[in-house]
């Protein structure tokens, strides 16, 4: 057995490539990691991988570290002696529908914008690159000349030996049997190795076990929801003159193809998955039951569509495990409620190609303590803890792995594992026609139609669009009701409350009980990590109001920045419902419920006051994330029917909309007001999106020096709005951005301005040393699908610039 020291400033739990990506970066540090593996390197999934290597991925920063996987595993067998299996063979996708042409065709354009080389291919070109192709029924492809393909096997391999030539001490046949704790923080690892038990003293822990993720974290009181599931593929036997060939992806029949040694390996991501488990514990190498029955369908398209394959012998019918995530994107991060327990885990089976680029970026933040670039979409904080529930993983897993290769239509809604978490107004707001999405397990009314109104997606304007298009011009017009209850609601208070949210956000929250201020939260760098509102109850007593995507993120920020303050935070999220009634007639209707005074000077906006709405108690907050005039209407959640009803009886005589979250989404759009997790992330500076106002000069908060120095030098880039020429085209987000005839970015968030009647993007221009009057001089188009189409750029919000609507 590896002899394993007293103590480590970091253990790595598991030894699949994602814990020897890990590890590896962690030692090139410094940090001399310890990699525990139950049993060998790879026994879990790893050795069993397709290794299919692609660049592109949904963002910049994720396509970024993919592409480092890349480069790495290029130089790995220099440095190591051990063969990787890189080769850049270049994959091509087809697409066999309409709808699967324009989702391919904006993913090359995306590809453009993120700085991927792509070309546009079409069926005489994909024949030339592939000729044992069937190409009946296809209409276009994309072909990647630099992706590419590996041994799993041998990348996992070769990165534990890196590790260990860099000072990591990697013990395989070493079991973690548990964990010893102070607080939030593990100080100890137990370990077994066959007869042998110790204990490892650690600063830091990551867990790397992949399939078994959920159960480790468990054990390290970190929930990780993760599940395992059957993935299925075939190889054949050697097919005499195949020659080299790229790898192909025809996802409309839910299969992809892969050359190695003159085989074809036939890989599958079936619409409804088999979730498996529980993992028996001496699984090791191991495969699962074969399923010809669930591959079949799969398999006789593939044959109809590569005819040489009714005349290979199949060598291998494989079935083997794989961890799978409830939104198919992988866990990284420092685990919420915990002080030093890291996670790595449910790669989605892209774990090859990530694996690198993911080693890097975790190894950088436990290294500096914040995101080395934006890593939001992994963040392991993006997850809400009832996720880990069993029943709620299987039942999303069955779903999840197979819209890998599913159409990736604008809006579309997970159908799995739904009715989790609901509004006081849920069941009010269904039967009067709303058509419901989700957003972390919450039930959301996204838009009001007929009876048996449902999603029927699209890349055109979809079925929601009318009834979107009337609610925003509701809002615009007259007055709407849209329901926010899913807003998480964090309640700050204790003699410390003051000095930690002076701390935590950019503005000044030294203001009157009753103000109401937009901030943000702010890493060391200037990013922004959180986009709030934060209303000062009384002179010790704060209510943080979050996106409900970052509820649980900000509170975890918040927490750690509270460590040996005097403070409570306590999320009081299912504690009030909260109805933004919006419009030009807000203040009438509400007039007629509340028996407070309404008028401007009574209740400017930027305040919250108590109100007797009906025959119970209120909170009204006078702000606006449409532009317009309007109030958020807390009330607690036994009274949130009465209140309700009340102004539901009482907007019959003022013309009340009901609105769901799309109208509100495009109503933002319009007023370029900025999404978190779109337009602003971890990444993007404050000043670069225009939100310097929000930050004080008085310094003192995290962030404060990278603001003052951005203040002194100007923005290197800047956050520009975008309105089409045309009004036919759609946005949605991730179109290239070219000014002046060449690419210099992408938008960030994107969709229609209904009022005045062009699609509207928002997206970042790079602009060093150039006045905001020369940015905007130049001629800007939007790529839409490979088509450019003009557009007007704007630093003020195109529609009401000066803000008078919702400040009348």
């Amino acid at each position: 057995m590896t002899a394993l020291p007293a103590s480590a400033r970091a253990v790595v739990i598991g030894g699949g490539v994602i814990g020897c990506s890990v590890a590896y970066h962690l030692a090139k540090l410094g940090w001399n990691p310890v990699l525990l593996e139950r049993k060998r390197l790879t026994s879990g999934t790893t050795w069993h991988a397709a290794g299919l290597i692609a660049q592109l991925r949904a963002t910049p920063a994720m396509t970024r570290l993919s592409r480092y996987s890349q480069e790495l595993y290029g130089t790995l067998e220099a440095e190591t002696g051990l063969a990787t299996g890189f080769r850049r063979c270049g994959s091509i996708t087809v697409a066999l529908t309409d709808d699967r042409r324009q989702e391919i065709a904006r993913q090359a354009g995306m590809a453009r914008a993120f700085g991927v080389e792509v070309e546009d291919i079409g069926p005489t070109e994909i024949a030339a690159a592939y000729p044992h192709l069937n190409l009946e029924g296809v209409r276009s492809g994309v072909w990647l000349p630099k992706d590419g393909q590996g041994d799993p096997t041998g990348i996992a391999l070769a990165l534990a030996k890196g590790a260990r030539q860099a000072g990591a001490t990697i013990a395989e046949q070493t079991e973690v049997r548990g964990v010893r704790s102070t607080g939030s923080r593990i100080t100890h690892v137990e370990w077994q190795s066959g007869a042998e038990t110790g204990v490892i003293a650690c600063d830091h822990v990551v867990n790397c076990a992949g399939m078994w993720g959920r159960d480790v974290g468990a054990m390290l009181g970190a929930p990780v929801p993760l599940q395992a599931c059957e993935h299925f593929y075939v190889v054949t036997e050697t097919i005499e003159g195949l020659g080299t060939l790229p790898v192909l992806r025809v996802p409309d029949e839910c299969a992809y193809y892969k050359e190695d040694a003159g085989k074809i390996l036939l890989g599958t991501f079936e619409p409804v998955a088999k979730p498996w488990g529980p993992i028996p514990p001496a699984f090791e190498f191991d495969q699962l039951p074969e399923d010809i029955d669930h591959f079949e369908p799969i398999l006789q398209r593939a044959i109809a569509r590569m005819p040489m394959l009714a005349e290979a012998g199949i060598h291998t019918f494989f079935n083997g495990p794989e961890s799978f995530t409830p939104d198919d994107a992988y866990h990284l991060g420092p685990c919420p409620g915990t002080d030093n327990v890291w996670v790595a885990a449910g790669f989605n089976s892209i774990g090859i190609q990530s694996a690198g680029g993911a080693g890097l970026a975790l190894s950088q933040w436990m290294e500096d303590g914040d995101m080395p670039f934006d890593l939001k979409d992994v963040d392991i904080a993006r997850m809400e803890p009832f996720q880990a529930n069993r029943r709620y993983l299987r039942a999303r897993a069955s779903e999840s792995l197979g819209l890998l290769y599913a159409d990736h239509w604008p809006a579309r809604q997970k159908a799995t594992a739904r009715g989790v978490r609901r509004s006081p107004l849920h069941r009010e707001l269904l039967d009067r026609g709303a058509v419901m999405g989700e957003l972390a397990g919450w039930e959301r009314a996204n838009w009001f139609g007929h009876e048996g109104a449902s999603y029927e997606y699209g890349w055109g304007r979809q079925t929601w669009w009318q009834a979107q298009r009337a609610e925003h011009l509701a809002l615009r017009a007259g007055v709407g009701l849209y329901d926010m209850s899913s807003f998480g609601k964090l309640r700050i208070e204790g003699r410390d409350a003051p000095r930690l949210m002076a701390q935590a956000c950019g503005a000044d929250l030294d203001v009157l009980p009753g103000r109401i201020v937009y901030t943000q939260m702010l890493n060391t760098r200037g990013g922004v990590e959180a986009d709030v509102t934060v209303t000062r109850l009384a002179e010790t007593r704060f209510l943080m109001v979050t996106p409900a995507a970052t509820r649980l993120r900000d509170e975890t920020r918040l927490r750690r920045l509270a460590a040996g303050m005097e403070v409570a935070i306590t999320d009081v999220t299912a504690g009030e419902a909260v109805m933004a009634v919006m419009g030009p007639r807000a203040r009438d209707l509400l007039a007629a419920v509340v028996a407070e005074d309404m008028d401007d000077a009574a209740h400017p906006f930027g305040t919250a006051c108590e109100v007797e709405l009906g025959l119970g108690l209120a909170r009204l907050h006078r702000l606006s994330y449409v532009g317009e005039l309007g109030w958020e209407v807390y009330v607690s959640a036994d009274m949130a029917m009465h209140a309700f009803e009340t102004i539901l009886d009482a907007g019959r005589d003022h013309g009340l909309t009901l609105a769901g979250l799309h109208a509100m989404d495009s109503l933002r759009l319009e007023k370029g007001f900025r999404h978190m997790g779109h337009d602003i992330t971890p990444a993007d500076h404050v000043i670069e999106a225009g939100l310097g106002f929000a930050c004080r000069k008085t310094g003192g908060y995290v962030g404060a020096d990278a603001v003052d120095a951005m203040r002194s030098t100007g923005p290197p880039r800047r956050l520009l709005q975008f309105r089409l020429d045309d009004p036919e085209p759609l946005l949605f987000h991730a179109e290239p951005i070219l000014r002046d005839g060449e690419v210099v970015g992408h938008t960030t968030s994107g969709g229609y301005g209904h009022s005045i009647d062009r699609a509207i993007g928002l997206g970042y221009v790079p602009c060093p040393d150039e006045t905001a009057a020369a940015v905007l001089a130049s001629t800007y188009e939007i790529e839409v699908a490979g088509v450019r189409v003009p557009a007007t750029a704007s630093l003020k919000p195109i529609f009401d610039p000066k803000g008078e609507r919702m400040r009348g």
